[in-house]
């Protein structure tokens, strides 16, 4: 039994710093839950600040030497890394399931997806090599180099325990930084047990450290003088306040905000195609995901109408239930009590501002698990642009459906929103498929395609307020995101002899 699940049975959670879990001195803690039952089943520490200091200082301290570790030794690191997820994947899909719900097959696919991030870190060896010119002047030669930042952070959702830390360390680590993660306080468990494999796999003492806490940790890491860069996955409003507070502060910041993510259905599309779609994409992890699709935009009323004849019972047939279950749900419950009243509370206000409600999950109680936080997957049909429910990200297993006249309405609909995080066409039409890529203002764009999450090496990220900062995660802009260009220019004379020069200087 590994010293994680040691943690969980004593019930407290601390941090994990320079290569241990340490307990945290604070008193102020915040309870785990099992969101399928409605029971407190741990607790986790909140940090202080100085605690906070202590864990970047001892960050700092690893960095030079870590720095300086070759990038195959990195990458080697990162292997055996990649080794041992695979060998403990059903151990971290359970810790997933049981501190958020999702079910164990979505927290393998959870894992899975991470996983991939590791397995492209592992080759960043070659993308470091920089560039080189061999006499750009006479005698003259100039070469880049890709050098890491020193200490970086992650501050991650409760959504995806694994996924979404994993799309930041294992590049920053790679790269030669140290880094500091912040998990939810949520779904800790997954992030200590990451952070332990990372030991195993051989990583020096103090290279990856995990502070839980809320706030005033956060405050601290977007503060201090010696941490250099942050990644941020979370709600708009959170992330334009990481990005601002982190560039005021002299900090390199990316920070990943809300969603509303539309699917257009035209009227050559496969129907039976787009809806079996669009349910997975809507109410998978009970829509609990920035990717999730919550707009389905059908083009025609006659598409309208074949399409909710084809929702309407598939939604109805969903299978909701505990996430770690003997039979195989499609959907899991919401994280907690204050967000499932926040879901019903968006299914209450829809109903108020005239959306018809074909679907009402509202009333869900799964047998054995009353006090659990299920959400019935909702239908609504006939939502407009000015209803709550169309513009605010509800991350919740609610579905719009907004009928639009033509293709220009559904492009014209999905560019207005203030959002821009993914979005999808259905379609048999080469030539809509190719108008709708270039012209939607949206940074993930899918094609018969209802969820387009990049691959790993790829780069993932939305437009407008669903990102600030100007690179995306993983991939070839998360490599950029944790380095720094140094350009080295020399010249090796054959003699000694020197000139001085007051004009700007010239290559000859």
């Amino acid at each position: 039994m590994s010293q994680q699940m040691d943690l969980i049975e004593m019930e407290t959670l601390g941090n994990f710093v320079n290569g241990a879990f340490a307990a945290s001195s604070s008193e102020r803690k915040a309870a785990i839950y099992n969101p399928a039952t409605g029971q407190q089943i741990a607790e986790v520490t909140l940090s202080s600040a100085e605690e906070a200091r202590d864990v970047i200082k001892k960050a700092a301290d690893a960095f030079p030497a870590w720095s300086q570790t070759s990038p195959l030794k990195r990458a080697r690191v990162l292997f055996r890394f990649k080794e041992l997820i695979e060998k403990n994947m059903d151990e971290l899909a359970a810790l997933i399931s049981k501190e958020h719900g999702k079910t164990l097959p979505d927290a393998k696919g959870e894992m899975t997806r991470g996983l991939e991030v590791v397995e492209f870190a592992c080759g960043i060896p070659h993308l470091l090599k920089g560039e080189q010119s061999m006499n750009v002047g006479t005698g003259v030669d100039s070469w880049s180099m890709m050098t890491p930042l020193g200490v970086c952070a992650g501050i991650v959702p409760f959504n995806f325990p694994a996924m979404v830390p994993m799309w930041m360390f294992p590049v920053a680590l790679a790269c030669g930084n140290t880094f500091i993660l912040k998990p939810s306080e949520k779904v800790p468990s997954t992030a200590l047990r990451m952070a332990e494999l990372l030991t195993e796999a051989g990583l020096p003492d103090g290279v990856f450290s995990i502070v839980n806490g809320d706030k005033e940790v956060v405050d601290v890491l977007l503060t201090h003088d010696q941490v250099e860069a942050i990644s941020f996955v979370g709600s708009t409003p959170v992330a334009e306040y990481i990005y601002n507070t982190g560039c005021a502060h002299g900090k390199r910041i990316q920070a990943l905000g809300g969603a509303k993510n539309h699917m257009v259905i035209m009227p050559d599309a496969n129907l039976d195609e787009a809806a079996d779609a669009l349910l997975g994409a809507a109410y998978g992890a009970a829509g609990e995901r920035c990717m999730a699709i919550s707009v389905a935009v059908p083009v025609g009323e006659e598409t309208a109408e074949r399409l909710i004849e084809k929702l309407k019972p598939r939604v109805e047939r969903l299978k909701i239930g505990p996430g770690i279950s003997e039979s195989a749900n499609d959907m899991g419950p919401l994280i907690s009590k204050q967000h499932r009243d926040k879901v019903v509370g968006y299914i209450n206000k829809g109903v108020e501002e005239g959306a018809k409600l074909v679907i009402d999950g509202r009333a869900l109680v799964v047998e054995g698990h009353e006090e659990g936080y299920f959400v019935g997957g909702s239908l609504f049909d006939h939502v407009t642009p000015e209803m709550a429910v169309y513009k605010e990200e509800i991350f919740g297993p609610v579905l719009s459906v907004c009928r639009v006249g033509t293709f220009k309405d559904a492009v014209e609909l999905i560019n207005a929103h203030e959002y821009g995080n993914g979005t999808a066409l259905f379609t048999r039409d080469g030539k809509s498929a190719r108008e709708f890529a270039q012209h939607i203002q949206v940074g993930m764009v899918g094609i018969n395609v209802p969820v387009p999450v990049p691959m790993a090496f790829h780069s993932f990220g939305g437009w407008k307020r669903s990102l600030f900062g100007p690179l995306h995660m993983h991939g070839p802009d998360g490599v950029r995101f944790y380095t720094r260009m140094k350009m080295v220019t020399s010249r090796w004379n054959e003699h000694d002899s020197s000139q001085s020069v007051f004009t700007m200087p010239t290559m000859k």
